[in-house]
């Protein structure tokens, strides 16, 4: 990881997202400066580690970036609960103060692909950094060609953004939604996001990908990419 330095931001937001009943809760919270304090800029899909003073039982850990890098406030996330820190992060007051350091990572630098199409493909919470991307592209949307999100879900409990997602078509970015286990009424896509894109089989010849998520889902989508004949050095990895 790049050396860069910690300082203090504070909450200014913090929203559940999912269901009562959801067996993993997720949150979106929202960081800011410090008053005087300058916001860093960043790279859509770039990360910072997040920690909370006083809590050395809760060790800190990284977070994309959901927010467009335009967005002049602060940085927003979408965090998966389940570990010390998260669940932590979950109940803090806003207002609370917490240690940064970042933006680290290489991000989804798009600017060397204009004129191209892009796709991009993540799973549950790996949606946050490619939100981020999709508010930068609809910023710069007359430099590139068509725009596809395919997004996973385990479960219809576990959507996240997808009310946002569903107005992207204002922008000519069309959407896939796949769910793992799928029920009745449901009409999208039912397997993994790599699934829907072998079943689209999109044309890779002007394409550029940008993947988030577990490792063995950007695997199993890699070579599904390569197999459709995507060029393996336009699929891109944030970290």
């Amino acid at each position: 990881m790049q050396n860069v330095p910690t300082y203090r931001m504070h909450l200014t937001e913090n929203a559940m997202l999912t269901a009562p009943e959801c067996d993993v809760p997720i949150v979106r919270i929202m960081l800011e400066p410090l008053a005087g304090a300058l916001l860093r800029p960043f790279i859509p899909g770039q990360f910072v580690r997040i920690g909370i003073p006083g809590k050395p039982e809760a060790a800190p850990a990284y977070f994309a970036m959901a927010s467009a890098p335009t967005d002049s406030r602060g940085y927003e996330f979408v965090v998966k609960c389940g570990s010390p820190l998260t669940d932590h992060l979950k109940d803090l007051r806003i207002g609370s103060s917490l240690e940064v350091e970042g933006p680290m990572g290489k991000g989804f630098d798009l600017s060397a692909f204009e004129g191209s199409d892009v796709i991009l493909m993540g799973v549950g919470t790996g949606i946050a950094p490619l939100r981020s991307v999709w508010r930068w592209l609809i910023d710069h949307r007359e430099k590139f060609g068509s725009i596809k999100i395919y997004a996973g879900f385990l479960t219809s409990m576990h959507l996240l953004l997808t009310d946002e997602m569903a107005g992207l078509g204002e922008h000519h970015i069309d959407v896939s939604v796949s769910l793992a286990t799928g029920h009745e009424g449901w009409s999208g896509p039912i397997g993994y996001v790599q699934h829907a894109l072998e079943n689209d089989a999109p044309d890779g010849s002007n394409a550029v990908v940008c993947l988030a998520g577990m490792s063995a889902m950007v695997d199993a989508c890699k070579e599904s990419l390569q197999s459709l004949g995507f060029n393996e050095s336009r699929i891109l990895l944030n970290y």
